[in-house]
């Protein structure tokens, strides 16, 4: 099938790389522009555009598909397929509908639940015990279309959006390519009207923690934030992000103040109970175990982290 494939996040690749792999023709491959970044604002490519010159296919990047000419181009392209993943722009119905089977999005969460950009860190942050993956057959709403195919995953106790995020991206893939061998007999469902909820983006002031809230909240903070943007907070005016967790019941200290450290390697006082820091990372810093952070950088118990 002659396939065009439109993403630019990490969680984009292992679908990319099954569809070449299942023997589809890939005709062109859309990402975001590449973006100056860092302190010597070098120009990166996306992770999906690096990969698809690994594999030697065109790699187009319009700012949007506003332009005729970027329609045009795209429509010259006869697909047969229009493969959408953590693209991260907003399409133009006319080219959704462009090619012959239309345009099929793999969306990480078991729709109409967490529409939106940030799916599985809002479900971590909200506690969910399961998330999934869900192949849409796109339309012009924001993640509204019908699902052709849908698979279910529980959430571990020590999941992170990175690690979720894995996985999930491997378990999408799979069913994409179990679902195009079906497409003619495809029957697309229609989402709920009810108990629809909106994942909406990341902001960066959602990270910094507030010890005062409950220990069960901040645990699903720390988790559902990690690795990017990482919920943190200071130690001696120096910020400090912690990246993974786990519930403490060992050292529980009734009489302990929010952000106290009250036992070792690293257990931090909140309201209603204590967390476990087993993941840190200093501003400017590779990310560290918590034992091979103490060893450069002492934290003492009775200290607090604001």
């Amino acid at each position: 099938m002659k396939i065009v494939f439109l993403g630019s996040a990490y969680f984009s690749i292992p679908t990319l790389v099954k569809l070449i792999e299942a023997g589809h023709e890939i005709a062109c491959v859309y990402s975001q522009p590449p973006r100056r970044a860092g302190r010597g604002k070098k120009v990166n490519l996306t992770p999906v555009h690096e990969m698809a010159l690994k594999y030697g296919i065109t790699v187009r990047t319009p700012e949007n598909f506003k332009l005729q000419k970027d329609k045009v181009a795209f429509f010259d392209l006869n697909a047969d397929l229009t493969v959408v993943v953590a693209y991260g722009l907003i399409l133009p119905l006319e080219i959704i509908e462009a090619a012959r089977y239309g345009s099929l999005n793999i969306h990480a969460s078991i729709l109409p639940k967490w529409r939106g950009a940030a799916p599985i860190h809002r479900a971590i942050m909200s506690g969910d015990s399961e998330t999934g993956v869900c192949i849409m057959k796109m339309d012009a709403g924001l993640d509204t279309g019908p699902v052709v195919a849908k698979e279910s995953t529980p959430i571990k106790a020590d999941d992170t959006t990175s690690f979720l995020s894995e996985r999930l991206a491997d378990l999408g893939a799979k069913l994409l390519i179990e679902t195009i061998k079906k497409i003619d007999e495809l029957i697309p469902k229609p989402q709920s009207t009810i108990k629809v909820s909106y994942a909406k983006k990341i902001d960066k002031k959602e990270a910094k923690i507030d010890w005062s809230l409950d220990f069960q909240i901040i645990e699903q903070q720390i988790r559902g934030l990690s690795r990017y943007p990482g919920a943190w907070a200071y130690y001696n005016d120096e910020r400090i992000k912690f990246l993974n967790v786990r519930i403490n019941s060992s050292n529980q200290n009734n009489q302990a103040e929010p952000g106290m450290v009250i036992g070792t390697p690293l257990v931090i006082a909140c309201e209603g109970g204590a967390l476990e820091i087993t993941l840190l990372q200093r501003s400017g810093k590779s990310v560290q175990t918590t034992e091979d952070f103490l060893r450069g950088f002492p934290i003492q118990i009775g200290s607090y982290f604001t």
